[in-house]
């Protein structure tokens, strides 16, 4: 950056060289400063070009005077002095009442640096001017000079130099505005100075402070922002532009300041947005090969428009911002917890479960995990995420059959502020938004409605979303891994479940096995739930082999039941009498998932239970649905689960003793379930 010229001129060549010192001090790295005097004759004639000339009041009669020595059109200002602090408050120690003389070069002079003093409150002492030639009062016996000793009367007996003047702050603020070098009165430098002279002007102080300290949070915000912002004033000349619009725009903001936009910017539409003073929505500009969003915003004052700001957005900002904040719901617990290092078992069908999953893990494709309830399905789920590509990004579970329809996919897809009674203020983001670069997990996928699994297949093809109540396509980046504890299959023979939506969800599919499989591992999982528990007890050969037989339809669940309840019993060992009534008076059989061909009905309560509701509501000819029939259950006292029904419907249904309806139209005996009913051979 090329120096300024700047030109200081007084009558007197002590006080030009004081002056001087004073700018040169505050901007000798910016501009030379040259220092005149009438007295000695080099501010006589044509003086030299600079870009600001400073001449003291006291130099030239007027201003024409002033204007007759410099080149045409050259800036011109008045040369402004004040007292520093530290002289004044020597000057506030004199004896109050005492007679002073103030010297200087003139009456003029001596007589405006008194005003001074008493506008700062020098007030205690009786001021009396002296210059050459005038008289010497009576009775005086204190001087106070600006550094013009040599005019102070020798039988004076106390003499005070105060020194010369020096510049004001709001001189050197002038001289900054004027020679744009406003940066530099942020400066530590400029505001040391500033603190050292005496002002008495303390509106302009306060509002220069507060000029400062807007301007300062107004940078600090531009830089804050994560967009790209470009700023104008009402004449369209660029005034601001962060960092982040010099990286869209690939320009440097010290060679568009004070520059018209329409030059520098030639496709932001400022133009048009300061003329019709209204926001202009944002529009796609391809930018040095990337898309950018740009939108440009007006800025009114008392109805009129005194700038506009552009806002720039590129495209994978905008995504990788999306994708930080998504990022942050991992400290809220969407994370995966287990790996298959916690998968106990060493038996043959676990350990080629765990093989394949592993390799299945390192792909992007869905996997769909089959197996009865409570054999870990949701486990193995957390394993596949740590063990894939995804492993820092989010796991994000869910059981579908948990929720109502409606719910379920606000749950899913989120909403958007009011897009439903209840809605929270702000909208929601969904769990599919929140699984950005992870992994969602949908337990009991079977449980979906037709509806939604229209919208879920749409995820899976398109890879986007939108939210309940929005108008917006929202791109997201998700693995699904389902679970289901029943036939798919047969859900898509009865078109109770979407065939493409099966394929899609299918891609990899691999059952685990039930407990009833997995031969001693029953035994090593059965000493991990005593270490949890915090019990030990040991098992009879008789209960071992009665364990190792049992058909566990509730797998691992019902293990860790068990457990619990053997730690109860406070016995050890544990024997046959110690078994729990709900595993001792059920003999050992063959897993509910390898139902026989011929009809076989258990004799469970539950089971008789739904069958009777089943009967009342075919001779009411109403079809009935799970969610009643729990509810029924529960009015009744008697203990079930919603699985637990689904599972006893399913089995009716492979029976041909009942028909399940698509959607959520209820089942129906048919005449064998009511036959079966009406014989009572149950």
């Amino acid at each position: 950056m090329e120096k300024k010229a700047i030109s200081i001129i007084a009558l007197d060549p002590r006080a030009a060289r004081s002056y001087g010192r004073d700018v040169e001090g505050l901007f000798g790295e910016v501009a030379d400063v040259s220092v005149f005097s009438v007295m000695d004759g080099s501010a006589m004639g044509m003086l030299p070009h600079a870009d600001l000339f400073a001449a003291s009041t006291d130099a030239f009669g007027s201003p024409e005077e002033l204007a007759r020595h410099v080149p045409i059109d050259s800036q011109t200002m008045a040369v402004q002095a004040s007292f520093r602090w530290q002289e004044l408050r020597r000057l506030k120690e004199l004896p109050a009442g005492s007679r002073v003389l103030f010297v200087n070069m003139t009456e003029t002079m001596a007589r405006e640096a008194i005003a001074q003093l008493e506008q700062f409150g020098i007030t205690h002492v009786h001021w009396i001017p002296f210059y050459p030639g005038a008289e010497l009062p009576g009775d005086v016996h204190i001087a106070v000079t600006p550094d013009e000793m040599r005019y102070v009367p020798e039988e004076i007996e106390t003499k005070i130099d105060v020194g010369q003047r020096a510049c004001t702050s709001g001189m050197m603020i002038e001289i900054a505005l004027r020679l744009g070098l406003e940066h530099l009165l942020e400066t530590e430098k400029f505001q040391t100075y500033f603190q050292s002279i005496a002002t008495s002007n303390y509106s302009f102080d306060q509002m220069f402070a507060r000029s400062i300290r807007l301007e300062s949070q107004f940078h600090i915000l531009m830089e804050t922002l994560e967009d790209g912002v470009v700023g104008v004033n009402e004449r369209g000349e660029v005034f601001a532009c962060n960092r982040h619009a010099e990286e869209i725009t690939r320009t440097s903001a010290d060679l568009v300041m004070g520059k018209p936009a329409s030059q520098v910017f030639p496709y932001l539409p400022f133009s048009k947005c300061l003329q019709e003073r209204e926001r202009l929505p944002a529009k796609i500009i391809r930018l040095n090969g990337i898309n950018v969003s740009a939108e440009v915003v007006p800025v009114m004052r008392q109805r009129a428009c005194i700038g506009a700001f552009a806002i720039l957005q590129r495209f994978n900002d905008v995504e990788a911002r999306q994708s930080q904040l998504r990022n942050q719901l991992l400290h809220k617990g969407y994370r995966a917890k287990y790996g298959f290092e916690d998968v106990i078992g060493e038996s043959d069908a676990i350990q080629k479960a765990k093989e394949v999953l592993r390799r299945m893990a390192v792909s992007e494709s869905p996997i769909l995990l089959i197996g009865e309830t409570g054999t870990g399905k949701e486990l193995f789920a957390h394993a596949v995420h740590r063990a894939s590509r995804r492993r820092n990004g989010p796991f994000v579970a869910i059981n579908v059959a948990a929720f109502p329809e409606n719910l379920l996919e606000s749950e899913l897809f989120g909403y958007e502020e009011g897009a439903f009674t209840g809605a929270k203020k702000g909208g929601r983001l969904g769990l599919l938004e929140i699984s950005h670069q992870g992994t969602l997990f949908l337990d009991e996928v079977e449980g979906m409605s037709p509806a939604l699994q229209v919208k879920l297949l749409r995820v899976l093809q398109e890879r986007e979303i939108m939210r309940v109540g929005g108008t917006s396509i929202i791109p997201i980046d998700v693995r699904i891994v389902a679970a289901t504890n029943e036939s798919l299959e047969r859900k898509v023979a009865e078109g109770t479940f979407r065939r493409d939506l099966y394929y899609r969800l299918s891609t990899l599919p691999i059952v685990i096995p039930p407990l009833s499989e997995r031969g001693d591992d029953l035994f090593l999982i059965l000493e991990q739930f005593q270490k949890e528990l915090g019990g030990s007890f040991r098992l009879t050969p008789q209960v071992r082999g009665f364990l190792k037989s049992y058909s566990w339809p509730g797998n691992i669940r019902e293990l860790r039941n068990v457990v619990e309840y053997f730690l109860y019993t406070g016995h050890d060992p544990i024997t046959m009498e110690d078994l729990p009534p709900t595993v001792f008076h059920r003999a050992p059989q063959a897993p509910i998932r390898q139902l026989p061909e011929t009809p076989q009905q258990p004799s469970s309560d539950v089971f008789r239970f739904v069958l009777e509701q089943l009967y009342q509501a075919s001779e009411a000819r109403q079809p009935i649905g799970r969610e009643r029939l729990l509810q029924l259950a529960r009015d009744a006292f008697v203990p079930t689960s919603q699985q637990e029904i689904r599972s006893i419907l399913a089995q009716m249904a492979d029976q041909g003793l009942v028909r399940v309806s698509r959607g959520r139209g209820g089942s129906q005996l048919t005449p064998e379930g009511r036959q079966l009913y009406e014989t009572g051979r149950i």
